[in-house]
């Protein structure tokens, strides 16, 4: 039993039956430092609720002292008791990312929350290729930016990411008053121009928050456009000349279902968004996304504009394509031309 394999999906992974995973890729780490090349400082944070959380403000504040109530006869008085629960908050981390001239200017950066991808299942926010990557989309943007290392499948199955993503922006958020958990935030952030960016299942978180937020929990901060990259949406029915090699659209299938074992299948709303009643209502105003002209998702990135607006979303949608590149490839070859041209659009 041990060593039965429930999917296979080499070259990234391998789940087995009995709950193992072999992680064949993005299992390299760096840690964080200040990069002479970029000019860039990082750091690593755990993101929690800090001593003004945010909901501070919307609960009860007031107190009174125990007392003898003459109207009701009733007396009451205060006890000792073992102390509250701290409020439940999910264990998510991050990677901060800084020019180091902007520590201790009066300069305050737009901020980028970056989602990275892996089908939900593989890479970390910890990866070289992640942070090296961060470093210069940081240098060449000039912002403030967190990369969200969100808890994985199958381990923790979505909708898991889904809410550690959305809570991580929430967290951002508890900085617009300039007196949230982490100092950069505080101190360098613009919070009236917060960016969105990620690839592949991070562009496909972008989405969810999108259809699903409450905007009273991002009070304080502004979210004039993201970015999504090669997104990962997929469907039971192929697109117009989108691939029918049985092979493929099951290679697609399978990693899906390792991600979300409670899925209805690939016209689950969270990977296909013509399926998402919700999509009318997305929060984005305007919205970049990148396909790859190699790319076997590059059909359903160009089909989420025609989603978008058959579904009566009226935000400012553009597109970018790279000719002759496959997914990911901006990862994979950062200084290759069309990497830099993808680059210096975001």
């Amino acid at each position: 039993m041990g060593s039965e394999i429930l999917y296979d999906l080499s070259p990234l992974v391998r789940i087995y039956k009995n709950g193992r995973v072999e992680r064949l890729v993005g299992t390299e780490t760096v840690d964080p430092s200040f990069d002479e090349k970029t000019g860039v400082e990082s750091k690593d944070v755990t993101i929690e609720w800090g001593p003004t959380p945010w909901y501070h403000g919307l609960l009860g504040t007031k107190t009174v002292d125990s007392s003898f109530e003459k109207k009701t006869g009733v007396e009451s008085k205060d006890a000792i008791s073992a102390p509250a629960p701290k409020p439940w908050y999910p264990v998510v981390s991050g990677r901060l990312y800084i020019p180091r001239d902007a520590i201790g200017s009066l300069q305050k950066l737009p901020v980028l929350v970056y989602y990275h991808g892996g089908g939900f299942i593989v890479e970390t926010a910890w990866s070289p290729t992640y942070h090296n990557y961060l470093n210069a989309l940081v240098a060449e943007a000039n912002v403030v930016a967190i990369s969200v290392d969100y808890r994985r499948a199958p381990e923790h199955p979505l909708p898991v990411a889904y809410e550690d993503s959305l809570f991580a922006l929430e967290w951002v958020a508890s900085h617009s008053a300039g007196n949230g958990p982490e100092e950069w935030l505080n101190s360098c952030a613009n919070l009236k121009k917060v960016f969105l960016a990620g690839e592949s299942a991070g562009a496909n978180i972008i989405n969810y928050i999108g259809t699903r937020l409450d905007i009273k929990r991002l009070n304080g901060i502004e979210v004039p456009g993201v970015m999504m990259v090669h997104p990962y949406f997929w469907g039971n029915h192929p697109l117009p000349s989108e691939t029918c090699d049985p092979k493929t659209r099951s290679f697609y299938e399978m990693f899906w279902h390792a991600a979300n074992p409670k899925t209805t299948g690939c016209d689950d709303p969270l990977i296909n968004p013509g399926k998402d009643p919700r999509i009318s209502n997305l929060y984005w105003k305007k919205v970049l996304v990148c396909v790859a002209g190699k790319d076997v998702l590059r059909y359903r990135g160009l089909f989420y504009k025609t989603i978008l607006r058959a579904l009566g979303w009226y935000g400012v949608l553009e597109e970018m394509e790279s000719p002759g590149e496959d997914h990911v490839f901006h990862l994979l070859n950062p200084t290759g031309e069309n990497a830099v041209k993808l680059m210096k659009r975001l």
